[in-house]
């Protein structure tokens, strides 16, 4: 009996290591490697490959205010790997004795696929025994392409066409290596190879659903890349119809993106509805779906009040609550399309409070509130609404042309609020120092008496809080969980709040002897009078001279607080009348420097803005009052010289050429030192030149040549011309600097 159990197990030991040979061709063979290849190698090289696709999965995030990648992956192709591998799995040492841990899991199912190529390939005289190699290979290019190596992942799907002609995964293979060529943009080549693939399909059927599906999405990314948006449209709308699965929704997605980006917002949103209102459809595509309703509806079709509805009800289902920043946000651009600009800002607003990483949603529910407050004329909080959106972008986003616009916009809102506190604040303080001292005192009494109301509500509010919490176990949570204790003096934070509640009741008592006598407590209540007013007279908020030492009393101080906030207002009146065309606010700026202002030289530029200010919201007769009080008053200066002569406009680009050609040829007078003549031809220039954008380099240019060879005082009085009439230009802003270093 020994002997025959010996025998048995002998046999068995031989026929397995017979059965190891990858080099003899036998049933056993064949399927030992074949099992061990499924169930051994491959089955943890799937397994990595699929935990890979699940980390891209939660990992990469869809920008949807642009137009999805058909694929959802993110490759930096100026990066990627093109070594090119002598052959396939060839990579791989396996003599090599320093094994290094794959960096993703991607790299290991690679490291599988090679091996599972190393230890078990049967190639017997050209022909491959074992046939889960074929599978083994697919594996092998399939994560080369995930870690952006294209060129030894399509080494490794010829090998399988090259070799398993008829395997079941060939169509697979064609399929990935044609998206290997697209991403290394071999378009044409990908588009060849999948039109043979698909058209032969058409005679045979061979292909299964999801082959389908997958080589037309393939097809549609071939196409996007040569910019062949109708073959794009095509395809994408040929690939939704094979399967109910979230790469149909995908394409569906980009399909309706793209018809809004061609404006056939019909089209955009009967593909958007019909993923809104499927079920199967994965959330976050429907949820989108209804936001891109939003954005491909007319602000005057009737269908807006049911958007509206639908809006409502995806706010109201809590579900939906990683998606109510963008909700919020379409709710208030919903709003705003109807004119129900504050409940649009009621939404905008939400939708900043909402809790989300995405950042790049903030930039536009910030640039609408700034839009808003802007053409509201709220110049100032517009600002700060810009300033939200810049101080929100990332890197990534930053060049972007909206992007690049809002900083051009800010950048004048900018200097406008640094010229409004100006005003404001050095207003402020000469209309304290044209106090006499009675007011003064008064004024800050008054100040005082409020500040000490304030404190007061906030020192109740905190003995309130205090001992709402003692009522409560001592609010132990609000302290560290090293004071907690089961007793109540155990606990530091319990014996604070009883402290607090005690001298709220009693006041200060000394450990003594019946101290709840009522003597006590008021002997108590005048110590803390005593303390209190103490506490007063040491708070220096409280004392009239800490803001009476801070009023300026030096002339020159007081001088200068002056003519900064003249300077101010003017540079106001200028940027609201140049830059965002608003003459109310610019007359207002321009009238309120006109009475204070000290200096003569701003006479004439400040009766000029207001002259053309008046004509331009037709106010005839404070206009003529302007015009005649130029042209009587500084009749021989340029200004009067321009209403005398009003300037024609441009009508043809030619002009602005001739213009254009005409500034080289001074500048170049200018550069061969013939200054005389730079300024003939200055003051010779035509009307359509006077009126062009230019006339304030030809007029900078004029100045400088002036100081080249006259006096220091001319050279001056022209740069103050410059500096004063195009003080919101480059050109007016170099003059000031030029002033500034003569003086």
């Amino acid at each position: 009996m020994k002997k025959s159990y010996n025998l048995i197990v002998f046999l068995i030991i031989v026929c397995s290591v017979l059965s190891c040979s990858t080099k003899k061709d036998s049933v056993i063979n064949r399927n030992f490697h074949a099992l061990t290849t499924k169930y051994n190698v491959l089955f943890n090289g799937e397994q990595a490959f699929e935990k890979g696709l699940k980390n891209i999965e939660i990992n990469y995030a869809d920008n949807f205010w642009k137009r999805l990648p058909i694929e959802p992956i993110r490759f930096d192709e100026t990066n990627a790997n093109l070594i090119k591998f002598s052959s396939p799995g060839s990579g791989f040492d396996a003599g090599n004795a320093e094994k290094k841990t794959p960096a993703t899991p991607f790299d290991r199912a690679e490291e599988k696929a090679a091996k599972a190529i190393q230890k078990h390939s049967m190639n017997i005289n050209g022909y491959e025994k074992n046939r889960k190699i074929d599978d083994a290979y697919l594996l092998l290019g399939k994560s080369r392409y995930y870690t952006q190596r294209f060129i030894p992942a399509i080494e490794a799907f010829n090998y399988i066409i090259a070799n398993y002609p008829k395997a079941a995964l060939i169509y697979d293979t064609k399929v990935w290596r044609a998206k290997s060529n697209v991403r290394l943009e071999n378009e044409k080549l990908a588009i060849e190879s999948l039109n043979l693939l698909i058209e032969l399909d058409k005679n045979e059927k061979n292909l299964t659903q999801l082959q389908r599906q997958q080589a037309y999405t393939a097809m549609a990314m071939a196409y996007e890349k040569t910019d062949t948006i109708q073959k794009v449209i095509d395809n994408l709308a040929i690939s939704t119809s094979f399967l109910k699965n979230h790469q149909s929704a995908r394409n569906a997605f980009v399909l309706g993106q793209i018809y809004s980006e061609l404006n056939r917002k019909d089209s955009a949103r009967m593909v958007f509805r019909k993923l809104a209102d499927e079920r199967w459809v994965p959330e976050k595509y429907r949820i989108h779906a209804s936001i891109e309703m939003v954005k491909n509806i007319d602000a005057k079709d009737s269908s807006n009040v049911l958007l509206v509805d639908r809006i409502k009800k995806l706010i109201r289902n809590s579900d939906n609550r990683k998606y109510l920043n963008e909700l919020y946000y379409q709710a208030g651009v919903l709003q705003e399309d109807r004119g129900n600009t504050e409940k649009a800002i009621d939404y905008y607003l939400k939708s900043l409070e909402a809790q989300s990483s995405d950042v790049y949603q903030k930039t536009y529910a910030y640039e609408k509130l700034g839009n808003i407050y802007f053409d509201k004329q709220e110049y100032l909080l517009a600002g700060s609404f810009y300033d939200s959106v810049l101080n929100v972008t990332t890197e990534e986003f930053e060049n972007e042309k909206r992007i690049r616009r809002i900083k051009r916009k800010n950048k004048g809102l900018t200097k406008l609020r640094s010229y409004e506190e100006t005003v404001v604040t050095n207003d402020s303080i000469l209309k304290l120092v044209a106090m006499s001292p009675d007011e003064r005192n008064a004024f800050f009494e008054s100040y005082i008496e409020k500040i000490k109301e304030s404190d007061e509500k906030k020192r109740q509010r905190l003995l309130n809080a205090q001992d709402f919490g003692s009522q409560f176990g001592g609010g132990s949570s609000l302290g560290g969980s090293n004071n907690q204790g089961k007793w109540y003096f155990y606990n530091t934070q319990s014996i604070g709040f009883g402290k607090v509640a005690f001298q709220k009741t009693w006041g200060k008592r000394s450990l003594e002897d019946n101290w709840r006598w009522s003597d006590k407590n008021e002997v108590s209540s005048e110590i803390e009078e005593e303390e209190t007013v103490q506490t007063e007279k040491t708070d220096s908020r409280y004392v009239v001279d800490t803001y009476l030492k801070q009023i300026p009393s030096d002339p020159l101080t007081i001088t200068a607080l002056k003519d900064n906030r003249n300077e101010a207002l003017y540079q106001l009146g200028l940027i609201y009348k140049e830059q965002f065309k608003n003459s109310t606010l610019a007359i207002h700026n321009f009238e309120k420097l006109y009475d204070i202002n000290t200096k003569p030289e701003l006479v004439l530029p400040i009766n000029y803005h207001l002259y053309q200010l008046y004509d331009e919201i037709g106010d005839a007769s404070k206009a003529e009052e302007k015009k005649n009080f130029i042209l009587n008053k500084y009749s021989n200066s340029k200004f009067a010289e321009i209403i005398r002569k009003p300037n024609s406009k441009i009508s043809d680009d030619k002009k602005v050429d001739k213009i254009d050609e005409k500034y080289r040829l001074v500048y170049s007078l200018y550069k061969h030192n013939r200054f005389e003549d730079v300024v003939n031809q200055v003051d010779n220039l035509s009307d359509a030149a006077k009126n062009s954008e230019l006339i304030a380099k030809f007029v900078l240019l004029r100045a400088l040549a002036i100081g080249k060879y006259k006096s220091k005082e001319e050279y001056k009085k022209e740069l103050e011309f410059v500096a004063l009439t195009y003080a919101n230009r480059v050109e007016g802003q170099k003059a000031s600097e030029i002033i500034k270093l003569l003086k």
